[in-house]
């Protein structure tokens, strides 16, 4: 399920800030259901529903069946800051699990997701490490570890995403080789990964090919979440971790396709 931002006062809310509120989680966290929209704010589901058609009568989301997805125009209003601040418990978890796939002297891949970026307090233990990424985020916090390496891959920059993409960048990446590769994605559903952005999922497709273990780190607000661009399925991947929030459904049929799955715990 995903994991709601808490609402203060929502009784004395009135519709307006309510849907602003609204509007705001979404475009953070990509998506979110109508039913726990309605528990979290106190409201009913019919409610919700009255919301979301005004938001997307104004260009901000796309309904679905039982939710509703931030439309890929309106997520310029979500930055990084934005990304790393959603499911930060589960981050962090996921990333303290996946810090047990570093060793001394790897190379290591890692893409432009804030779920990823997590893992970056557990590179100086195991330094000496190489580190290659597309994500200028991560390049300012890595850039001054001791015993970390950096390779920054170029390509077209795009502000929202704050990475390099294009030819250049999948370029780049095919004359590198990594041990292995962390990365995330938008969204998973029946046994596979998608994306919304099809530059980003280009230049992840790449660093696949071009690693020897790939490592997905996904939280479990995005199991049963939409999006456009297939990245790959479950079983293309070397391990899985999560969070334990993750519904037991969707863990289910997690298990039923992924090659290694890890289960987090976050505190």
């Amino acid at each position: 399920m995903v994991e709601l931002a808490p609402v203060p006062d929502v009784s004395r809310e009135g519709p307006l800030e309510r849907r602003e509120r609204i509007r705001r989680q979404i475009l953070r966290d990509g998506y979110a259901r109508i039913d726990d929209l309605a528990k979290s704010y106190g409201v009913s589901v019919m409610t919700v529903h009255r919301d979301i058609d005004a938001l997307v009568t104004e260009g901000w989301l796309t309904k679905l069946r039982g939710g509703a997805t931030a439309n890929p125009s309106a997520l310029l209003e979500a930055s990084v800051r934005d990304r790393s601040s959603a499911m930060r418990r589960q981050k962090a978890a996921i990333a303290k699990a996946a810090a047990g796939q570093l060793h001394h002297g790897q190379t290591i891949f890692l893409d432009d997701s804030t779920t990823a970026m997590a893992i970056v307090p557990y590179l100086s233990a195991h330094a000496p490490l190489t580190v290659v990424t597309n994500f200028l985020a991560a390049v300012n916090e890595i850039k001054d570890l001791i015993g970390v390496d950096l390779i920054v891959l170029g390509g077209r920059y795009q502000r929202l995403q704050d990475g390099c993409y294009g030819l250049q960048t999948i370029d780049a990446v095919g004359q590198l080789h990594a041990d292995v590769l962390f990365m995330s994605t938008t969204a998973v559903m029946d046994g596979a990964c998608y994306h919304r952005s099809e530059a980003t999922l280009m230049a992840r497709r790449a660093m696949i090919s071009h690693a020897a273990r790939t490592v997905l780190m996904v939280d479990h607000a995005k199991f049963g979440r939409p999006a456009r661009h297939l990245l790959g399925r479950l079983d293309e991947f070397d391990m899985l971790i999560t969070d334990s929030e993750i519904d037991a459904d969707d863990l289910a049929e997690a298990r039923q396709h992924a090659i290694e799955i890890e289960v987090a715990h976050p505190h």
